[in-house]
């Protein structure tokens, strides 16, 4: 396994030219996420099938070729369990691989399970078995040792005829276009953006709370999710979920107050203030401005009977196609066509999974009629 390390631009452009004529490209990033919101860019790995490359993005400046390859559509471009890599690129550079396909989804149409990880799949299809003790390292240390690199470089080396075999496999079962429907549903999530003045949605156990101290909750959640954007910091590193959740319920405006109960002295230091200010004004909101008590899904009236029937009819697609159940439909996506049919009264502008794509005739459309 022959493999280059790319640290100017030129090498990249070089690089990148060649692997643009070719039909489809490897890819993959190792990247570093600990106390940071945004993922921070470590390594790229690029394998054509010739030229293995791994390339430093913290040495190259100009990064314009590597782009240019990313949109262009008439190279595939290969990833496996891309979800994390989508956000990468995105955050980074703007723009997603066009057009992608992830393994693990063409694994999934295979019969496997979704969460299917690439050494399982590389040994269970090509008998290598690969070493994954870096998979947490440090990848944004230099220099990186022997060890990262081969490792790093093993991931779109063994990703080539891996992708070769599931293609084939994937064609002659009839999914191939399913699975590239598949691919770009997960690109299409992942570049969502987060509306700010809805960020207290997010907060686990903020159902739990009454109107009147939602109506704290939220300014709390929008000021925290800009805070963790402007310092590029991860949310509980700006200020404690379950925090919020406790100031907001107790009407807490002392930061004496807020260290009895526990919470970081580091963080009431530097926030007290504004929180204590956020809360104070909050506390003047007119009972008709609260927002609505949050209702959960499972809370409702009919959801855990509705739910089973739902699952059943799952669990029947499965064993029909031979496809996972939770490929098919996750918990998740299930109480998202239930949640368009009794919160958005079918919706066409705002279709759920399983009501688009490959998914509907399988099975959404029998769902759809199981839901009054």
């Amino acid at each position: 396994m022959n493999y280059q390390i790319i640290t100017q631009s030129a090498e990249l452009e070089a690089v990148c030219k060649k692997a643009r004529t070719v039909e489809a490209v490897m890819l993959d990033t190792e990247f570093v996420r600990t106390r940071t919101y945004y993922p921070q860019l470590g390594l790229i790995q690029l394998f054509d099938g010739e030229t293995l490359s791994l390339i430093d993005p913290l040495e190259i400046e100009d990064m314009t070729a590597f782009v240019e390859l990313l949109k262009d559509t008439s190279v595939m471009k290969v990833l496996h369990a891309c979800g994390e890599d989508l956000e990468v690129f995105f955050n980074s550079f703007k723009c997603l691989p066009q057009p992608m396909v992830d393994t693990q989804i063409m694994a999934a149409f295979l019969g496997n399970g979704l969460s299917t990880g690439f050494a399982a799949l590389v040994e269970a299809n090509l008998g290598v078995a690969l070493d994954k003790s870096e998979s947490r390292t440090d990848w944004m240390a230099r220099p990186l040792s022997q060890k990262q690199l081969d490792y790093a470089a093993a991931d779109v080396y063994y990703l080539k005829p891996l992708y070769e075999k599931l293609l084939a496999e994937v064609e002659q079962a009839g999914w191939w276009q399913a699975a590239k429907q598949e691919c770009e549903l997960i690109a299409a999530k992942r570049i969502k953006t987060v509306d700010a003045e809805n960020a207290y949605l997010d907060i686990k156990g903020a159902w739990q709370l009454k109107p009147r101290e939602l109506a704290i909750l939220k300014p709390l959640a929008t000021w925290r999710y800009k805070e963790a954007l402007r310092r590029d910091l991860a949310l509980n590193f700006v200020f404690k979920e379950n925090d919020l959740l406790t100031i907001a319920r107790l009407g807490l405006t002392n930061r004496y107050q807020m260290e009895q109960e526990g919470m970081d002295p580091r963080s009431v230091h530097r926030h007290s203030a504004r929180i204590i200010s956020l809360v104070k004004a909050a506390k003047t909101t007119p009972a008709e401005q609260y927002p609505e008590k949050i209702v959960r899904l499972m809370d409702k009236p009919g959801y855990k009977q509705l739910f089973k029937v739902l699952k059943d009819e799952v669990k029947k697609a499965s064993d029909s196609s031979g496809l996972a159940s939770e490929f098919l439909a996750s918990k998740k996506q299930l109480n998202s066509v239930i949640s368009w049919v009794w919160k958005r009264n079918r919706d066409e502008n705002k279709l759920p999974d399983v009501m688009q794509g490959w998914r509907l005739e399988l099975l959404g459309q029998k769902l759809d009629k199981l839901i009054k």
